[in-house]
């Protein structure tokens, strides 16, 4: 973990590897400046954006430190997000956690949907023993997910990134394999 891509499968989505063909629907996710607002970039501007991040997402992945599979609608086949598995140490059995989602698609349990199969297919095949996310502490919905699929807030960062010339707080959370899947209470 994390290579190659997951290509995994739910009630709605598919998580699968990133393709060229993506890069316009991304753009319409990333284009967004709501979608981006947490996120240390600023919206994407056009398709030149979408294509350095696509040279950049395969230069990750060659190296193989990282992947970034989209989110798709199994429906209409749309991709409507991403989700990234980073900073993986093998040593440790660990890596870092982000994604993102269209806000057309906010509130209706997607990402949930789409991070439970992520995190079943990395403690699993992937044989992880722990994930972590960094997350703004401004970015309530983000906190409640995490919360909502088990991960620990296990600290807060001070002034631990520079997005857009301002220095911001992140909280650090952790989910270990042992802890997967939370419990239904």
């Amino acid at each position: 973990m994390p290579r190659p891509s997951p290509d995994l499968q739910t009630e709605r989505l598919r998580v699968r590897p990133l393709l060229p063909e993506d890069l316009p629907d991304l753009l319409a996710v990333n284009g967004d400046p709501e979608v981006t607002r947490f996120l240390p970039y600023a919206a994407w501007a056009g398709r030149e954006d979408a294509v350095s991040w696509h040279h950049r997402m395969e230069a990750l992945r060659t190296a193989g430190s990282g992947v970034q599979p989209v989110i798709q609608r199994r429906a209409e086949g749309r991709v409507i997000g991403t989700v990234l598995l980073f900073k993986f140490v093998a040593p440790s059995a660990r890596l870092e956690l982000g994604y993102g989602l269209g806000r057309a698609h906010w509130g209706q349990g997607l990402m949930r949907e789409a991070l439970s199969a992520v995190i079943d297919h990395a403690f699993g095949v992937g044989g992880l023993r722990r994930i972590e996310a960094e997350v703004n502490p401004d970015n309530v919905a983000s906190e409640r997910l995490l919360a909502a699929l088990g991960f620990t807030l296990e600290g807060r960062a001070r002034q631990r990134w520079v997005g857009r010339g301002v220095a911001y707080d992140t909280h650090l959370h952790g989910l270990l394999a042992p802890e997967w899947p939370p419990s239904a209470g």
